[in-house]
């Protein structure tokens, strides 16, 4: 079957924003799973993911639980059923959880490509956020984030480490400035499969103090394009700071707006169920110099 690559949401006059909450990665009394050596790994962030056979993402983090669970970070929208300008996740149309996500590689428009594993939908600030009846204008504007569980049988073959770059190395809890250097890999299935195009950096447009911290605007070479929605962004630190939610249509043209990891998390951490919901760091540090 063919694929249809999911498209980014669309920020119209105004980039789109997430608030947040500081929020720690690991917890020493909880033991972190014994994770797929990186090179080898074939389960990662940059790895595609399709919901329900409606759409291809980017996955951006890995995270677990108190239980031991795993999970994969996608983007609340790629599991959306509006169009690509329904951006507010407190009334946009969104698939339930449990359902079927699959996670693949070299995907392309014309394939799906190959599957390495499967899980289903945990957690999404979407569906959260309407059962909450949640009202804070920013939080439904920006709050684009979602877990996917990965099924036990494929557990043994995730690594946390991001392509490319490695890291992350923690969590950004202070935000970004205008001209910070930004890191980032998209798997979108309109590069066909080709994943040397993945890597990109980027630079920070700053931050608006009206959106609470909830988003940071930015440019990268080459602009995030659908498919890549979801996708992980680190700082100069080799810190988690955001994922791929929309692309910027005005007053910045081919920007991309990122939803803030550090609120995005803190919100699910907060909402979820999710008992000791937190970041998976890399096992390969964080080197922008490769």
């Amino acid at each position: 079957m063919v694929s249809r690559v999911r498209s980014l949401a669309l920020a119209g006059a105004a980039s789109l924003a997430l608030t947040g909450i500081a929020v720690t990665a690991d917890s020493a009394a909880q033991a972190a799973p014994t994770w797929a050596p990186a090179a080898t790994a074939a389960i990662t962030p940059g790895v595609q993911t399709n919901t329900d056979g409606s759409g291809q993402c980017t996955a951006n983090f890995v995270f677990t639980d108190a239980a031991g669970n795993v999970y994969l970070g996608q983007a609340a929208h790629c599991s959306g059923t509006g169009a690509a300008t329904d951006t507010n996740g407190c009334d946009a149309g969104t698939l339930p959880l449990g359902t079927a996500v699959t996670f693949n590689r070299g995907g392309s428009l014309l394939s799906a490509g190959t599957q390495v594993g499967s899980g289903t939908l945990a957690y999404s600030s979407w569906n959260t956020m309407q059962a909450r009846g949640e009202t804070d204008a920013n939080t439904c504007a920006y709050n684009d984030f979602a877990l996917v569980k990965v099924n036990p049988a494929d557990v043994s073959k995730v690594n946390p480490t991001i392509p490319f770059w490695g890291g992350p190395d923690g969590i950004n809890t202070t935000g970004t400035a205008a001209g910070d250097r930004v890191y980032s890999y998209g798997n979108s299935g309109l590069r066909f499969g080709v994943e040397q195009l993945s890597p990109k950096t980027g630079t920070s447009l700053g931050q608006d103090p009206a959106d609470g911290g909830w988003t940071h605007p930015l440019y990268t070479v080459t602009p995030g394009v659908p498919g890549d929605s979801g996708s992980a962004f680190l700082d100069a630190s080799g810190n988690a700071v955001g994922t791929l939610s929309t692309l910027g249509l005005a007053p910045l043209p081919a920007s991309n707006n990122i939803g803030d990891l550090a609120h995005e998390l803190a919100y699910a951490q907060q909402h979820s169920g999710i008992a000791g919901l937190q970041l998976a760091l890399g096992t390969e540090p964080f080197d922008p110099s490769i």
